[in-house]
């Protein structure tokens, strides 16, 4: 109903509740109002005169530093660093942290000559990669358009701003509609297809809090793996995973120029603040560098030594879901960027031992994550199916998807050794992943501003290359566990799936979860793994849709009971297989 047809008991308490004091002001005074009917709505626009007596604490502006590189020639940079870089036998002289830090303080002073770093403010407007040039000018003639008639009242003026708002809005949605259709059908991967859609369909992620600094999230996550880290005692017995492989790697094989070049023109040219170039420029120019890089990773490889220069991190704060509360630290996942030279390091490493564990069928065949051929949809697919099977068996089923807190940075390095040796890994090999896993640092980036260091005494870094590898070595024997109580698994990085089926009227049922649930956290205190009870879920597939299972499963102070629906690996799962709340979400 328009505001001026409202009742007057309705306008009176209206004025009423306005003129109380509230908030963090104190009160306002309603000095003015009055309405007036929206162009081209109908809706009442309230409007009001308010004195007010602010306090308002603004946040400092953002602030970013970049180079200006629209006028920087390669070919012109590439000489320059050619010409700077030591040669190889003056890198050969050097050890292998001042070769490094020389090679990366070279590439950056090369780039500053031609365009220095430079600060400028932050964006903070969303892109709009479909605002052509042509509706930019469309658009400042309807602005001009509005504040004239704005100005004038006149009715003219009115029909002349209408039109241009009606034409302006249909071009937009033309050009919105022409972006993303040509944008989907471009979609070269299910990757970028579902990024381009969820973008689309999820609303944008609230803005930072400015109440939370740099250093509030460095000490929070090292507080929350301290705190789950010290509750476990220091570890006696080596791990229980036992091989009878009979071969070895006891060395990484040193790389050729061709390796090298091959790894960095491969690579996802993605920046991290810790690069002492972009990683563009640094492929641009790759010819000039890959003599002296290549000399680095062969001799970090020979010694095995990794990098000091390489072990720090630049950690980001990430809102693990859009719809938590931003202003809660617990709210939030660190995620390490890392130099891209460190990374290309560490694709070196991951190529080989990941081929030797490959090859002598070290690696758990239910882990998914980083093996050819598989991703989060063959992994649904290997648990939803069998689901789908028994249910068409008349059988019902049970899936259980283990939540762990905080599990990549709460990797106990000695234990992660310890397999490492089992499998057969040795000599300068294993030495190298040791001084890889040690020492490491962390700075966290936020709003601008970058925290205090931070060391790490465990985990491997979360956005590195051989994290995940590393992540499923670590888990490999917690398979024998879940087999031994009759459940299959599957498993991706850190997302452990759990399910078996069984005749409706099994009573067995409850003991059997409560037992397997019991001996995998006594697994994951032996591995200095907390398992997050109060977020494990539990789903119940009925072998038929009236069929109702009615149980709950006791481990120590914590219940699991079942739920309607589970997330897994992004998708909403369901207790009748329909996968009906998924797909209301798209």
């Amino acid at each position: 109903m328009p505001f001026p047809l409202c009742s007057p008991e309705f306008r009176a308490m209206f004025t009423e509740y306005i003129g109380q004091p509230g908030g963090r002001w104190g009160g306002a005074c309603w000095s003015r109002r009055q309405w007036a009917k929206v162009v081209q709505a109908n809706h009442f626009l309230i409007t009001a005169n308010l004195a007010l007596t602010p306090e308002v604490a603004h946040a400092p502006t953002q602030v970013t530093f970049r180079w200006n590189l629209r006028s920087l020639s390669p070919s012109r940079l590439s000489s320059v660093v050619s010409s700077s870089l030591p040669s190889l036998s003056q890198f050969s002289a050097l050890d292998r942290n001042s070769a490094t830090d020389t090679f990366c303080s070279t590439l950056t002073s090369c780039l500053d000559n031609f365009c220095p770093l430079s600060s400028r403010p932050a964006h903070t407007t969303p892109s709009a990669p479909w605002l052509s040039d042509v509706l930019r000018e469309h658009r400042s003639k309807l602005r001009a358009a509005e504040r004239k008639w704005h100005k004038s009242r006149n009715s003219t003026d009115l029909s002349v701003y209408q039109s241009l708002l009606s034409s302006f809005s249909a071009n937009v949605f033309t050009a919105k509609t022409s972006y993303y259709h040509d944008k989907i059908n471009n979609c070269c991967d299910a990757r970028t297809l579902f990024k381009t859609f969820s973008s689309l369909l999820n609303p944008p992620p609230p803005p930072p809090p400015s109440t939370l600094t740099a250093d509030d999230f460095a000490v929070f996550f090292t507080n929350k793996t301290r705190t789950i880290s010290d509750q476990f005692s220091t570890p006696q017995t080596e791990d229980n995973f036992t091989t009878t492989n009979a071969h070895s790697l006891s060395s990484f094989s040193p790389l050729s120029e061709m390796d090298v070049s091959k790894l960095i023109l491969s690579s996802h040219p993605t920046t991290c603040p810790l690069d002492p170039i972009p990683t563009h420029l640094l492929q641009a120019i790759s010819s000039s560098v890959i003599p002296s890089l290549n000399h680095i990773i062969n001799s970090s490889l020979h010694s095995g030594t990794f990098p000091s220069a390489f072990k720090q991190a630049r950690v980001s704060p990430l809102l693990k879901k859009p719809s938590l509360n931003p202003a809660l630290l617990e709210n939030y996942r660190p995620v390490s960027l890392l130099p891209f030279i460190a990374k290309t390091l560490e694709r070196a490493v991951f190529n080989q031992l990941s081929m030797f564990l490959v090859q002598n069928n070290l690696l758990d065949s239910n882990q998914s994550v980083f093996k050819s051929g598989h991703s989060t949809e063959t992994a649904l697919l290997s648990v939803t199916e069998p689901l789908r099977l028994a249910r068409a068996a008349s059988k019902s089923s049970v899936l259980v998807l283990l939540e762990l807190s905080a599990a990549f940075d709460t990797i106990n390095h000695q234990i992660l050794l310890s397999t490492l040796r089992k499998m057969g890994i040795s000599g300068t090999a294993l030495q190298w992943l040791n001084s890889y896993l040690s020492d490491r640092s962390f700075m966290v980036s936020w709003r601008g501003e970058v925290s205090k260091s931070q060391q790490l005494a465990t985990g491997v870094p979360q956005g590195s290359v051989l994290g995940p590898l590393l992540f499923s070595i670590y888990m490999t024997s917690l398979g024998s566990v879940i087999q031994k109580h009759g459940f299959s698994y599957h498993c991706y990085a850190d997302d452990n799936q759990l399910f078996f089926s069984f005749q409706p009227d099994d009573p067995t049922v409850v003991a059997r979860i409560s037992a397997c649930l019991s001996d995998i956290s006594s697994w994951m205190n032996d591995h200095h793994l907390q398992l997050n009870l109060t977020k494990t879920e539990l789903l119940v597939v009925p072998a038929n849709p009236s069929f109702h299972h009615n149980f709950s499963i006791q481990l120590g102070l914590s219940t699991i009971t079942p739920s309607r629906t589970a997330r897994n690996l992004g998708v909403v799962m369901d207790h009748q297989l329909s996968f009906t709340d998924y797909i209301a979400t798209m």
